[in-house]
């Protein structure tokens, strides 16, 4: 019922809010602003871009509060330091206004020009519009295969089901950006945050494209860390399979002494084979490390999660209206 009476006000002129996180990004976003602000003003809805600049080292935060726009609020928010991405996107869709909610990265893999096809899917009454890669040039093949293989594990361990191919560019209504807004965990994976509310949901193909200029900010190293994290974040599962390997181990065990024995008092021969002992032990071993590390993470995420620090600080805040609506106002004055 509330889906049918949802439908006909997307219809209507809406209020759409774009958030772009973006850390050390001063030469990609002029561009950015130059591609995302022509496809707003030609649409009809009311639109505000939300910059949220993650404790940028370089003139990023300068450049984005020298920015305007014809037909649609500028808003730059700066974080006291870096926080992180998925604290930045946090922070965007904390302070965003809009009954639709639009999230982009600020290098341009990501094209501003299909943001008219996400909407369409909105009004058609989809509450969260994922868009699918279906080509990630610049990529390395190791990284491509590394992203599809932790899909698959990821989806194997949690209970939601993070489609494969779908990075941080998506739709969300009102909705479920107010649901995400009251989650109270301070560890985030936005990807399967995305997902875990629920709601109907669309997904779109799109072609992603190469990085416009400058470098990554991410190495294997932080999309480690990230994996870890989305594993983590939502799934028990690597416990209980380092609960059953212990069980299996110690079974294992158990058995190949009860033959030791048996076969010494029946046969009356010595025991040999320290060298492949050794081998059994440091394997054990590494084993009971590995759980241990396991154990840990969970433990370790407990331990930020009681602490009950804010996701984020926010340094500055700064509005700047449509310049056709300022000139209205003047004029008004």
């Amino acid at each position: 019922m509330g889906l049918v009476n949802s439908v006909p006000n997307r219809l209507k002129a809406v209020t759409l809010s774009v958030i772009v996180p973006y850390y050390n990004e001063a030469e990609v976003l002029p561009e950015l602003h130059q591609r995302l602000t022509e496809v707003l003003s030609a649409l009809p809805d009311s639109c505000e871009i939300i910059y949220v600049d993650d404790g940028s080292s370089d003139d990023s935060l300068q450049l984005v509060e020298s920015f305007t726009a014809e037909s649609c609020t500028i808003r730059s928010i700066g974080l006291s330091r870096n926080f992180g991405k998925e604290a930045a996107m946090s922070a965007g869709l904390e302070h965003s206004r809009g009954l639709a909610v639009i999230l982009i990265d600020a290098d341009l893999q990501d094209p501003p020009e299909i943001i008219p096809q996400m909407l369409a899917k909105w009004r058609e009454g989809y509450d969260v519009v994922n868009m699918q890669r279906t080509e990630r040039q610049g990529e390395t093949w190791f990284k491509r295969a590394s992203a599809a293989a932790f899909y698959r594990l990821l989806n194997t361990l949690v209970k939601s089901d993070i489609p494969e191919n779908v990075g941080d560019f998506r739709l969300l209504s009102r909705e479920v950006v107010d649901h995400i807004n009251q989650l109270p965990e301070r560890n985030r994976y936005m990807k399967g945050i995305f997902v875990w509310p629920g709601f109907k949901q669309a997904t779109l193909p799109f072609q992603r494209d190469a990085r416009f200029c400058g470098e990554t900010k991410w190495n294997y190293l932080k999309l480690i860390g990230l994996a870890v994290d989305g594993i983590t974040s939502f799934s028990i599962k690597p416990l209980r399979l380092a609960t059953l390997l212990g069980v299996l181990i110690a079974g294992s065990a158990f058995g190949y002494g009860a033959f030791i024995v048996f076969k010494t008092l029946l046969f009356g021969e010595a025991v040999t084979g320290y060298p492949s002992m050794m081998v059994v032990q440091l394997a054990l071993g590494g084993i009971q490390l590995l759980s241990i590390g396991v154990l840990g993470e969970y433990i370790g995420r407990i331990f930020i999660e009681s602490k009950g620090r804010p996701l984020y600080l926010v340094q500055s805040v700064s509005e700047k209206p449509a310049t056709t609506q300022y000139q209205q106002l003047e004029k008004r004055a």
